[in-house]
Parts: structure tokens; C-alpha cells; sequence
């Protein structure tokens, strides 16, 4: 099964799940350090556990709980080749949005709702928050809860908090307060050990919750008297959803903005849209703006690319993660979903993505020229960036940046 395209990212830079972590650039300093450089300087894992284990008695963690999670754990030290991982920052915006907003994941979205239209209708009424938006961060985030996901491509939480708290010298005192949350949630009887299995940073299930998420924003929206962010979508989605409203300050019956012709109007801070619209901007589509009096903020990421108006539930988004690449690839994929067409002014230098069917043909030939995608399924994840750069560097194609886009796939085809 290849890597879904999400998941070379997960997580990246969720603050939905990391209540506020963000390493930012500073980040590639820290892993191009060998992790040796500041080890000698700090006490010995087992020396710090027993420390830690104190204080986490001391904040009502039972010795039971303790001995089950901690008892014999072992830091997880692969946890620091990961903190630089921010494709974010790494990646043009139009290869970004085109891996996250794809055929497969718009397919399977439709599919995801289709199946779930009753939960989805339920939130709507509860937290008013769109379910585009819900969709996209589901597919972004887990594949859509593809129960592979979680077991392939994640790895016990305790080992992962444990290496943070002991030996991550800028956020310490975070890691530690996670690790404590994974405890109570342990504690609380919802969860085990064994089933807690998220990413590098803790984050798990559905829509990657961190632990201090889970025990404080989480509900128990199936009503089966516990809270989880695994199994069944319901408690992942409608905590979500709460998340949204209550941290994101998400405006119920708004639409998260619009791609707009500035029509050489330039940026100027928030305004209605009526504002907007007197000043010249309109709609990419020709259509009316629904809100007139809402607010929203002029932009346009790249000279020459797509311009947007965002409003406040854009921006809710980047509550969730901060990074603009991430929140426009999440509202442009919650449309798309729902039947919106893809963003009418390209970006310069650019191309479309690529359908379906052209995803399985690259990892099909790739596959044939002896370059292990991982399969032939239309996701691109880690296998088949990994595939792609590896061709690409063969052939000296440059950038081997690893995007698998109009340019390998025609070269592909030549060497057949």
C-alpha cells in the first residue's frame, strides 16, 4: 500500500493537535545538530525517568498507569530526524496544493460523505462549521481514517513523548506536560498504550489529536461514554468541529473566502465585501458575494498567481496549523469536494495536476523502471516522492525535488 500523499506530513505544524507548538525555521538548525552535540549534557534517560515519575504522581498519575505506559519504555531517539519535516516550506504552493488537493482525495471525500451524511449534517447543525472544511482536514490528515494508516505509518506514542520530554532542549517542559496528558487519558480509561499510535509529535486518530487536545477540546460525540479519536469518525469529527468554533473563533453561515479578480486593487487590511467589491474586486467566477457585510483580507501569495479574499474561517483553519500553504490547500480541497471547479488563474510556472489516472500510469512506470512507489493506487506519498526524486536524480532532472507532476510523467513515457 503506498503512503497516502498526506502522510509524508503528519503531522507537520498542527497546532490543532499541538495546542500551539511551532518550530518554524529554527527547526533545521535543531536537527542538523547530531543529536550527540547536546546529549552529553543532559542525565541519562532512566535517571530522568525516574525524576519524571515523580512529578507525574505527584499531578494524580496512579503508579498503575505508570508501570503499564512507562514501566519499561524506551525513548523512540527517530523522533528527532523528524522535527525539520515542514513540506510546507519545502515545496512551491502550486506543487503543494496539487498533491494535497488531488483526484484521489477529492474521489474518496465524496465518498467519506456519502457515507457519513447523517454525522456531517448532525455537526452542521451543532458547531456550523462546513462540511467541506471538515472533509478536507479528515482527508489531509489520515487518508480519510484509512485504518492502514494508522497501522503501517504510525508508531507508539509513549516512546515518541518520552525521547521529546527527555532529551528536546528548546520545549521541554511541553513534551513533559503531553507526556502527563497521555498518562491521564490512560488513567481515564480511554485509551491504552498499545492502542495510542500517532506520529513523531504524539498527534493521533482521524484528525491527529495531541493529547492535551484530546482531554481538554475532545468530546464524546457517539455517546459511548468515552472520548477517542480512533474507530468510528464521530468523536474525531465533532471535536474538531468544536475546535474550530472555540480556539478558531470559526463564524457560523460564512464561507471561508474566494478567489477574486483584484483587477489592480492592492492589499489593504480587512474589509466587507461590499468594500471590496466597490473598490473593483470581484469574484474569479463571476459570481455575487453572499455576505456582503463580512469581513475579509486581500491576498495574493504569489505575484502573477491567484488572488483571494480570506475570512475569518480561513483563518479559523490556521488555528489548526499556521502555515497559509496549509489552510488554502484545506478550504481549496473542502470546495473541490463539493463540487467546485479547480482555481481559475494558474500560478506562474506552474502545472495542473495530475488525475488519477495519470498518478497510477507515473507509479506504474516508475514501478517498471525499477523504482519501489510502494504501489499503484493514485496516492503519492513518501514511497513514491522518494521514487520520483530517485528517478529524477537518474535521469538529471532538476529540481529532484520529488514532485511527480506533467514534466517526470512525459519523461517517463519517452524512456518507454
Amino acid at each position: 500500500m503506498n503512503l497516502p500523499e498526506s502522510s509524508h506530513e503528519i503531522p507537520t505544524r498542527r497546532v490543532f493537535l499541538r495546542s500551539g507548538l511551532c518550530f518554524g525555521l529554527g527547526a533545521g538548525a535543531l536537527c542538523a545538530r547530531p543529536f550527540q552535540a547536546f546529549a552529553a549534557a543532559l542525565p541519562g534517560f532512566e535517571q530522568w525517568r525516574d525524576r519524571f515519575r515523580a512529578r507525574a504522581l505527584a499531578k494524580g498519575i496512579t503508579e498503575a498507569t505508570w508501570n503499564r505506559a512507562m514501566g519499561r519504555i524506551e525513548p523512540d531517539m527517530s523522533v528527532f530526524k523528524e522535527i525539520g519535516n515542514q513540506p510546507e516550506f519545502k515545496e512551491e504552493l502550486w506543487q503543494y496544493l496539487n498533491r494535497r488537493v488531488s483526484d484521489w482525495r477529492i474521489i474518496h471525500g465524496k465518498e467519506a460523505l456519502r457515507k457519513n451524511e447523517a454525522l456531517f449534517g448532525r455537526i452542521e447543525r451543532d458547531f456550523g462549521v462546513e462540511r467541506g472544511m471538515l472533509l478536507a482536514l479528515w482527508g489531509v490528515e489520515s487518508a480519510y481514517g484509512d485504518p492502514l494508516v494508522q497501522k503501517n505509518h504510525m508508531r507508539p506514542v509513549f516512546p515518541a513523548l518520552a525521547a521529546l520530554a527527555w532529551n528536546e532542549p528548546r520545549r521541554r517542559s511541553y513534551w513533559e506536560g503531553e507526556l502527563v496528558n497521555a498518562l491521564r487519558i490512560v488513567d481515564r480509561g480511554w485509551s491504552t498504550p498499545e492502542q495510542m499510535r500517532g506520529s513523531w509529535a504524539g498527534a493521533m486518530g482521524h484528525t491527529q489529536w495531541m493529547p492535551e487536545v484530546w482531554l481538554n477540546v475532545g468530546i464524546d460525540y457517539d455517546h459511548d461514554g468515552r472520548v477517542s479519536p480512533f474507530g468510528k469518525p464521530d468523536d474525531a469529527l465533532g471535536s474538531t468541529a468544536r475546535y474550530l468554533v472555540t480556539r478558531g473563533n470559526y463564524h457560523r453561515g460564512e464561507h471561508w473566502g474566494y478567489e477574486v479578480r483584484t483587477n489592480g486593487v492592492s492589499a489593504g487590511g480587512n474589509r466587507s465585501y461590499a468594500a471590496w467589491a466597490s473598490a473593483g474586486v470581484t469574484r474569479a467566477d463571476g459570481k455575487a458575494f453572499p455576505l456582503p457585510n463580512a469581513v475579509a483580507k486581500l491576498w495574493t501569495p504569489v505575484p502573477g498567481g491567484p488572488s483571494f479574499l480570506l475570512g475569518p474561517n480561513f483563518y479559523s483553519v490556521r488555528s489548526y496549523n499556521p502555515a497559509m500553504s496549509y489552510a488554502l490547500a484545506i478550504c481549496h480541497l473542502g470546495d473541490r469536494i463539493l463540487g467546485a471547479p479547480p482555481l481559475i488563474q494558474p500560478f506562474p510556472d506552474s502545472e495542473r495536476a495530475l488525475t488519477l489516472a495519470e498518478v497510477q500510469e507515473m507509479q506504474t512506470r516508475l514501478t517498471r523502471a525499477g523504482f519501489d512507489t510502494g504501489g499503484t493506487d493514485g496516492r503519492v506519498g513518501n514511497d513514491t516522492m522518494q521514487a520520483v526524486r530517485d528517478y529524477q536524480t537518474k535521469m538529471g532532472l532538476l529540481p529532484a525535488d520529488g514532485y511527480g507532476g506533467l514534466k517526470v510523467l512525459a519523461r517517463l513515457r519517452q524512456g518507454s
